[in-house]
Protein backbone atom coordinates (compact mmCIF):
# COMPACT_ATOMS: atom_id res chain seq x y z
CA UNK A 1 0.00 0.00 0.00
CA UNK A 2 0.94 3.75 -0.90
CA UNK A 3 0.28 5.75 2.47
CA UNK A 4 0.80 9.66 3.15
CA UNK A 5 1.25 10.81 6.27
CA UNK A 6 1.01 13.67 8.22
CA UNK A 7 0.60 15.27 11.76
CA UNK A 8 1.55 19.01 11.52
CA UNK A 9 2.77 21.17 9.04
CA UNK A 10 4.75 23.88 10.81
CA UNK A 11 6.68 21.47 13.58
CA UNK A 12 9.71 19.18 12.35
CA UNK A 13 9.39 15.44 12.47
CA UNK A 14 10.74 13.75 14.41
CA UNK A 15 9.58 16.54 17.30
CA UNK A 16 12.30 18.33 18.96
CA UNK A 17 13.92 16.99 21.83
CA UNK A 18 12.07 19.87 24.41
CA UNK A 19 8.89 19.77 23.27
CA UNK A 20 6.34 17.22 25.12
CA UNK A 21 3.91 15.77 22.16
CA UNK A 22 3.32 12.84 22.16
CA UNK A 23 0.97 12.27 18.24
CA UNK A 24 3.82 13.64 17.09
CA UNK A 25 6.45 10.12 18.45
CA UNK A 26 2.95 7.75 17.46
CA UNK A 27 2.91 9.06 14.08
CA UNK A 28 6.63 8.60 13.61
CA UNK A 29 6.77 5.37 15.15
CA UNK A 30 3.66 4.11 12.85
CA UNK A 31 5.21 5.49 9.75
CA UNK A 32 8.85 4.23 9.89
CA UNK A 33 7.33 0.33 11.30
CA UNK A 34 4.67 0.67 7.90
CA UNK A 35 7.53 1.30 5.90
CA UNK A 36 9.37 -1.71 7.60
CA UNK A 37 6.81 -3.85 6.18
CA UNK A 38 7.34 -3.11 2.56
CA UNK A 39 4.30 -0.61 2.25
CA UNK A 40 5.38 3.03 1.13
CA UNK A 41 5.11 6.06 3.16
CA UNK A 42 5.30 9.31 2.46
CA UNK A 43 5.12 11.85 5.44
CA UNK A 44 4.10 15.44 4.90
CA UNK A 45 6.40 18.15 7.24
CA UNK A 46 8.10 21.12 7.16
CA UNK A 47 12.04 21.15 6.26
CA UNK A 48 14.15 19.96 8.87
CA UNK A 49 12.11 17.06 9.19
CA UNK A 50 13.88 13.46 8.46
CA UNK A 51 14.08 9.82 9.24
CA UNK A 52 16.63 7.12 10.16
CA UNK A 53 14.36 4.54 8.54
CA UNK A 54 15.30 5.19 4.41
CA UNK A 55 11.80 3.86 3.52
CA UNK A 56 9.92 6.39 5.05
CA UNK A 57 9.98 9.82 2.58
CA UNK A 58 9.92 13.10 3.64
CA UNK A 59 7.82 15.83 1.46
CA UNK A 60 8.55 19.05 3.17
CA UNK A 61 7.24 21.06 -0.03
CA UNK A 62 9.85 23.45 0.62
CA UNK A 63 7.97 24.98 2.95
CA UNK A 64 10.09 26.26 6.52
CA UNK A 65 8.80 25.27 10.12
CA UNK A 66 6.92 27.87 12.12
CA UNK A 67 8.47 26.54 15.36
CA UNK A 68 11.75 24.64 16.15
CA UNK A 69 11.53 24.45 20.10
CA UNK A 70 8.57 24.71 22.52
CA UNK A 71 9.47 28.10 23.54
CA UNK A 72 8.60 29.32 19.79
CA UNK A 73 5.63 27.01 19.51
CA UNK A 74 4.12 28.37 22.83
CA UNK A 75 4.84 31.33 21.34
CA UNK A 76 3.43 30.92 17.78
CA UNK A 77 0.30 30.47 20.05
CA UNK A 78 0.51 33.49 22.15
CA UNK A 79 0.91 35.83 19.12
CA UNK A 80 -2.12 37.43 18.62
CA UNK A 81 -2.27 38.44 15.33
CA UNK A 82 -0.39 35.21 13.84
CA UNK A 83 -2.82 33.19 15.53
CA UNK A 84 -6.23 35.16 14.93
CA UNK A 85 -4.96 34.89 10.97
CA UNK A 86 -4.99 31.59 11.38
CA UNK A 87 -1.63 30.93 10.04
CA UNK A 88 -0.44 27.74 11.45
CA UNK A 89 -3.93 26.20 10.10
CA UNK A 90 -3.14 27.54 6.79
CA UNK A 91 0.37 26.22 6.88
CA UNK A 92 -1.68 22.68 7.66
CA UNK A 93 -3.89 23.16 4.91
CA UNK A 94 -0.80 23.27 2.32
CA UNK A 95 0.47 19.85 3.04
CA UNK A 96 -3.19 18.60 3.13
CA UNK A 97 -4.08 20.08 0.00
CA UNK A 98 -0.82 19.02 -1.69
CA UNK A 99 -1.84 15.16 -0.48
CA UNK A 100 -5.44 14.94 -1.21
CA UNK A 101 -4.61 16.22 -4.79
CA UNK A 102 -1.69 13.53 -5.42
CA UNK A 103 -4.69 10.89 -4.13
CA UNK A 104 -7.28 12.21 -6.13
CA UNK A 105 -4.80 11.15 -9.65
CA UNK A 106 -3.96 7.94 -7.95
CA UNK A 107 -0.71 7.94 -6.12
CA UNK A 108 -1.89 7.14 -2.66
CA UNK A 109 -4.03 4.52 -1.33
CA UNK A 110 -5.18 6.14 2.04
CA UNK A 111 -4.60 9.35 3.61
CA UNK A 112 -3.47 8.93 7.24
CA UNK A 113 -4.15 12.47 9.27
CA UNK A 114 -3.05 12.20 13.20
CA UNK A 115 -5.52 15.64 13.34
CA UNK A 116 -8.98 15.78 12.07
CA UNK A 117 -9.63 19.21 11.64
CA UNK A 118 -6.74 19.80 9.33
CA UNK A 119 -8.28 17.48 6.56
CA UNK A 120 -12.46 17.64 7.28
CA UNK A 121 -12.96 20.13 4.65
CA UNK A 122 -11.03 18.77 1.82
CA UNK A 123 -11.96 15.42 2.56
CA UNK A 124 -15.70 16.09 2.02
CA UNK A 125 -14.65 17.73 -1.43
CA UNK A 126 -12.44 14.81 -2.16
CA UNK A 127 -14.98 11.84 -1.75
CA UNK A 128 -13.60 9.08 -3.16
CA UNK A 129 -10.23 9.88 -1.42
CA UNK A 130 -10.16 7.30 1.31
CA UNK A 131 -9.17 8.68 4.30
CA UNK A 132 -8.66 7.74 8.56
CA UNK A 133 -7.81 9.76 11.58
CA UNK A 134 -6.30 8.75 14.54
CA UNK A 135 -8.12 10.35 17.47
CA UNK A 136 -5.48 11.70 20.26
CA UNK A 137 -7.62 14.11 21.81
CA UNK A 138 -10.96 13.05 23.98
CA UNK A 139 -13.98 12.94 21.94
CA UNK A 140 -16.67 15.79 23.14
CA UNK A 141 -20.06 16.41 22.31
CA UNK A 142 -19.27 19.39 20.15
CA UNK A 143 -16.60 17.41 18.32
CA UNK A 144 -18.86 14.43 17.97
CA UNK A 145 -21.15 17.39 16.35
CA UNK A 146 -18.30 18.88 14.56
CA UNK A 147 -17.15 15.23 12.78
CA UNK A 148 -21.17 14.64 11.93
CA UNK A 149 -21.37 17.74 10.52
CA UNK A 150 -18.15 16.76 7.74
CA UNK A 151 -18.92 13.06 7.54
CA UNK A 152 -18.85 11.42 4.20
CA UNK A 153 -18.74 7.45 3.76
CA UNK A 154 -14.42 7.99 2.70
CA UNK A 155 -13.77 9.22 6.16
CA UNK A 156 -12.28 7.16 9.01
CA UNK A 157 -11.62 7.05 12.67
CA UNK A 158 -9.09 5.45 14.54
CA UNK A 159 -9.52 5.67 18.65
CA UNK A 160 -6.74 5.20 20.80
CA UNK A 161 -9.11 3.34 23.51
CA UNK A 162 -12.79 2.29 24.19
CA UNK A 163 -13.05 4.69 26.72
CA UNK A 164 -12.78 7.64 24.39
CA UNK A 165 -15.57 6.56 21.23
CA UNK A 166 -17.76 6.95 24.98
CA UNK A 167 -19.55 10.46 23.95
CA UNK A 168 -19.32 9.65 20.58
CA UNK A 169 -19.69 6.03 20.01
CA UNK A 170 -21.56 6.04 16.17
CA UNK A 171 -18.71 7.61 14.34
CA UNK A 172 -17.35 5.35 11.73
CA UNK A 173 -14.70 4.01 13.52
CA UNK A 174 -12.00 1.05 11.41
CA UNK A 175 -10.39 0.07 14.61
CA UNK A 176 -8.99 0.43 18.15
CA UNK A 177 -5.62 1.14 18.17
CA UNK A 178 -3.58 1.06 21.39
CA UNK A 179 -0.63 3.40 21.04
CA UNK A 180 2.66 1.34 21.47
CA UNK A 181 6.34 2.17 22.45
CA UNK A 182 10.01 0.85 21.70
CA UNK A 183 10.45 -1.82 24.55
CA UNK A 184 14.02 -1.48 23.69
CA UNK A 185 14.05 2.61 24.90
CA UNK A 186 12.57 1.37 28.04
CA UNK A 187 14.77 -1.28 29.87
CA UNK A 188 13.18 -3.63 32.65
CA UNK A 189 14.64 -2.70 36.39
CA UNK A 190 13.83 -4.86 39.64
CA UNK A 191 15.57 -2.82 42.21
CA UNK A 192 13.76 0.46 42.96
CA UNK A 193 14.35 2.49 45.18
CA UNK A 194 11.61 3.93 48.39
CA UNK A 195 10.27 7.21 46.14
CA UNK A 196 6.86 7.44 44.01
CA UNK A 197 7.12 9.67 40.56
CA UNK A 198 4.81 11.52 38.78
CA UNK A 199 5.84 12.27 35.22
CA UNK A 200 3.52 15.02 33.27
CA UNK A 201 1.94 17.95 32.14
CA UNK A 202 2.30 20.41 34.84
CA UNK A 203 -1.89 20.84 35.22
CA UNK A 204 -4.54 20.37 37.12
CA UNK A 205 -5.97 17.57 34.69
CA UNK A 206 -3.56 15.39 35.32
CA UNK A 207 -3.75 15.53 39.24
CA UNK A 208 -0.37 16.57 40.14
CA UNK A 209 -1.63 18.17 43.88
CA UNK A 210 -3.21 15.05 44.22
CA UNK A 211 -0.10 12.95 43.94
CA UNK A 212 1.41 15.14 46.85
CA UNK A 213 -1.24 14.43 49.02
CA UNK A 214 -0.91 10.64 48.87
CA UNK A 215 2.97 10.88 48.73
CA UNK A 216 2.13 13.38 52.24
CA UNK A 217 -0.09 10.81 53.68
CA UNK A 218 2.14 7.65 53.25
CA UNK A 219 5.27 9.46 54.12
CA UNK A 220 7.43 8.62 50.62
CA UNK A 221 9.40 10.89 48.67
CA UNK A 222 7.83 11.91 45.41
CA UNK A 223 9.64 13.20 42.31
CA UNK A 224 8.01 15.41 40.02
CA UNK A 225 8.73 16.01 36.33
CA UNK A 226 6.79 17.78 34.02
CA UNK A 227 6.77 20.82 31.96
CA UNK A 228 5.21 24.22 33.74
CA UNK A 229 3.23 26.31 30.99
CA UNK A 230 2.15 30.03 30.82
CA UNK A 231 -1.66 29.29 31.69
CA UNK A 232 -0.96 26.91 34.28
CA UNK A 233 1.84 28.69 36.18
CA UNK A 234 -0.43 29.90 39.01
CA UNK A 235 -1.70 26.46 39.57
CA UNK A 236 2.34 25.57 40.19
CA UNK A 237 2.67 28.79 42.14
CA UNK A 238 -0.63 28.08 44.66
CA UNK A 239 -0.35 23.79 44.75
CA UNK A 240 2.83 23.05 43.66
CA UNK A 241 5.63 25.15 44.88
CA UNK A 242 4.29 26.06 48.53
CA UNK A 243 5.50 21.98 49.45
CA UNK A 244 8.68 21.46 47.27
CA UNK A 245 11.20 20.86 49.62
CA UNK A 246 13.75 18.03 50.53
CA UNK A 247 10.48 15.27 50.29
CA UNK A 248 8.96 16.50 46.99
CA UNK A 249 10.98 17.06 44.64
CA UNK A 250 10.43 19.30 41.30
CA UNK A 251 12.85 18.46 38.42
CA UNK A 252 10.53 20.64 35.62
CA UNK A 253 11.02 19.06 32.43
CA UNK A 254 13.48 16.06 31.24
CA UNK A 255 13.77 14.71 27.89
CA UNK A 256 11.74 11.82 26.79
CA UNK A 257 15.04 9.75 26.57
CA UNK A 258 16.39 10.38 30.15
CA UNK A 259 13.33 9.29 31.55
CA UNK A 260 13.91 5.54 31.54
CA UNK A 261 16.20 6.41 34.56
CA UNK A 262 13.04 8.14 36.93
CA UNK A 263 10.73 5.45 36.19
CA UNK A 264 13.23 2.08 36.88
CA UNK A 265 14.18 3.45 39.82
CA UNK A 266 10.33 4.48 41.12
CA UNK A 267 8.53 2.37 43.70
CA UNK A 268 5.25 3.17 41.79
CA UNK A 269 4.30 5.64 38.83
CA UNK A 270 1.52 7.87 40.37
CA UNK A 271 -1.46 8.99 37.93
CA UNK A 272 -3.72 10.79 39.96
CA UNK A 273 -6.00 12.19 36.56
CA UNK A 274 -8.77 14.15 36.61
CA UNK A 275 -10.56 13.83 33.32
CA UNK A 276 -11.28 11.25 30.91
CA UNK A 277 -7.42 10.83 29.64
CA UNK A 278 -7.53 9.26 25.92
CA UNK A 279 -4.50 6.69 26.87
CA UNK A 280 -1.48 8.05 28.63
CA UNK A 281 1.87 7.04 27.61
CA UNK A 282 3.21 7.32 31.20
CA UNK A 283 2.11 4.61 32.14
CA UNK A 284 3.13 2.28 29.72
CA UNK A 285 6.73 3.31 29.72
CA UNK A 286 6.80 3.10 33.43
CA UNK A 287 5.44 -0.49 33.08
CA UNK A 288 7.50 -0.91 30.72
CA UNK A 289 10.59 -0.68 33.09
CA UNK A 290 8.87 -2.82 35.76
CA UNK A 291 7.41 0.44 37.44
CA UNK A 292 3.44 -0.52 38.37
CA UNK A 293 1.03 2.54 37.78
CA UNK A 294 -1.84 3.53 40.28
CA UNK A 295 -4.46 5.51 38.72
CA UNK A 296 -7.68 6.95 39.65
CA UNK A 297 -10.55 4.85 37.43
CA UNK A 298 -10.52 7.75 34.80
CA UNK A 299 -10.21 7.66 31.22
CA UNK A 300 -8.46 4.65 29.56
CA UNK A 301 -6.85 3.59 32.59
CA UNK A 302 -8.53 0.67 33.33
CA UNK A 303 -7.77 -0.74 29.79
CA UNK A 304 -4.09 0.22 30.20
CA UNK A 305 -3.43 -0.84 33.65
CA UNK A 306 -4.27 -4.92 34.73
CA UNK A 307 -5.53 -3.95 37.78
CA UNK A 308 -3.61 -6.19 40.90
CA UNK A 309 -1.00 -7.30 38.12
CA UNK A 310 0.62 -4.22 36.78
CA UNK A 311 -0.91 -1.98 39.22
CA UNK A 312 -3.93 -0.90 40.64
CA UNK A 313 -7.23 0.92 39.76
CA UNK A 314 -8.74 2.85 41.96
CA UNK A 315 -11.96 5.34 42.85
CA UNK A 316 -10.67 7.52 45.37
CA UNK A 317 -7.26 9.18 46.35
CA UNK A 318 -7.99 7.69 50.14
CA UNK A 319 -7.61 3.82 47.90
CA UNK A 320 -4.86 5.40 46.12
CA UNK A 321 -2.81 5.81 49.47
CA UNK A 322 -4.33 2.23 50.11
CA UNK A 323 -2.89 0.92 47.51
CA UNK A 324 0.79 2.38 47.72
CA UNK A 325 1.23 0.74 51.02
CA UNK A 326 0.08 -2.65 48.88
CA UNK A 327 2.34 -2.05 45.47
CA UNK A 328 5.09 -4.83 47.04
CA UNK A 329 2.43 -7.22 46.03
CA UNK A 330 2.96 -6.26 42.55
CA UNK A 331 5.54 -8.15 40.46
CA UNK A 332 7.64 -5.76 38.32
CA UNK A 333 8.41 -8.27 35.87
CA UNK A 334 4.77 -9.14 34.96
CA UNK A 335 4.25 -4.88 34.41
CA UNK A 336 7.18 -5.60 31.79
CA UNK A 337 5.53 -8.43 30.38
CA UNK A 338 1.72 -6.56 30.16
CA UNK A 339 3.73 -3.64 27.86
CA UNK A 340 5.02 -6.12 25.46
CA UNK A 341 1.99 -8.45 24.82
CA UNK A 342 -0.68 -5.31 24.63
CA UNK A 343 1.49 -1.83 23.95
CA UNK A 344 4.56 -2.76 21.53
CA UNK A 345 5.41 -0.43 18.89
CA UNK A 346 4.59 -3.67 16.72
CA UNK A 347 1.67 -4.11 17.95
CA UNK A 348 0.40 -0.85 16.98
CA UNK A 349 1.70 -0.89 13.51
CA UNK A 350 -0.63 -4.56 12.81
CA UNK A 351 -3.43 -2.28 14.19
CA UNK A 352 -2.93 0.81 11.50
CA UNK A 353 -2.29 -2.04 9.01
CA UNK A 354 -5.12 -3.86 9.09
CA UNK A 355 -7.48 -0.30 9.51
CA UNK A 356 -5.40 0.37 5.99
CA UNK A 357 -6.51 -2.45 4.45
CA UNK A 358 -9.82 -2.48 5.58
CA UNK A 359 -9.89 1.12 4.40
CA UNK A 360 -8.80 0.58 0.94
CA UNK A 361 -11.04 -2.59 0.62
CA UNK A 362 -13.73 -0.45 1.20
CA UNK A 363 -12.75 2.53 -1.26
CA UNK A 364 -14.49 3.46 -4.50
CA UNK A 365 -13.88 1.48 -7.58
CA UNK A 366 -13.33 4.72 -9.07
CA UNK A 367 -10.69 5.37 -6.99
CA UNK A 368 -9.07 1.57 -7.37
CA UNK A 369 -9.06 2.04 -10.87
CA UNK A 370 -7.14 5.37 -10.19
CA UNK A 371 -4.92 3.44 -8.01
CA UNK A 372 -4.13 0.26 -10.04
CA UNK A 373 -3.58 3.53 -13.16
CA UNK A 374 -1.41 5.34 -10.84
CA UNK A 375 0.44 2.10 -10.12
CA UNK A 376 1.20 1.09 -13.11
CA UNK A 377 2.65 4.64 -14.01
CA UNK A 378 5.07 4.57 -11.48
CA UNK A 379 6.12 0.97 -12.67
CA UNK A 380 6.34 1.53 -15.88
CA UNK A 381 7.97 5.21 -16.06
CA UNK A 382 6.45 5.37 -19.02
CA UNK A 383 8.21 7.36 -22.29
CA UNK A 384 6.08 8.77 -25.56
CA UNK A 385 7.72 7.85 -28.75
CA UNK A 386 6.81 9.60 -31.86
CA UNK A 387 7.30 7.75 -35.50
CA UNK A 388 7.08 9.47 -38.53
CA UNK A 389 5.91 7.13 -41.54
CA UNK A 390 8.20 7.09 -44.72
CA UNK A 391 6.94 9.58 -47.53
CA UNK A 392 6.74 7.78 -51.05
CA UNK A 393 9.60 9.27 -52.84
CA UNK A 394 8.60 11.75 -55.57
CA UNK A 395 7.45 10.80 -58.88
CA UNK A 396 9.64 12.12 -62.20
CA UNK A 397 7.45 14.37 -64.37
Amino acid sequence: MRIAMMVLGYVPAPRPNDMMYAPLDIAVATAEGIARRGHQVDFFAPLGSHFHDPHVTVQNLHIRPLAHNQQELTNLFRTADRYASGVPALWDQRFASEMFARAERGVYDVLHFHHPETALTLARIYKRVPVVYTLHDPVTRIHKELFELYQTPNQHFVSISLNQRRDAPDLNYVANVYNGIDMHSFSFSDGPEDYLLYVGRIVPDKGVKEAIQVAKETGHRLIIIGQIYPDSQEYFDQHIKPFLNDRILYLNHIERNHLPKYYQKAKALLTPVQWEEPFGLTTIEAMACGTPVISLRRGAAPEIIEDGKSGFVVDSIAEMIEAVHKIGKVKRHNCRTHVQDNFSIDKMVTGYEAAYRDIVTQASPVHRLRRMTGKLQQSLSLTTHVVHPKRPPKRKT
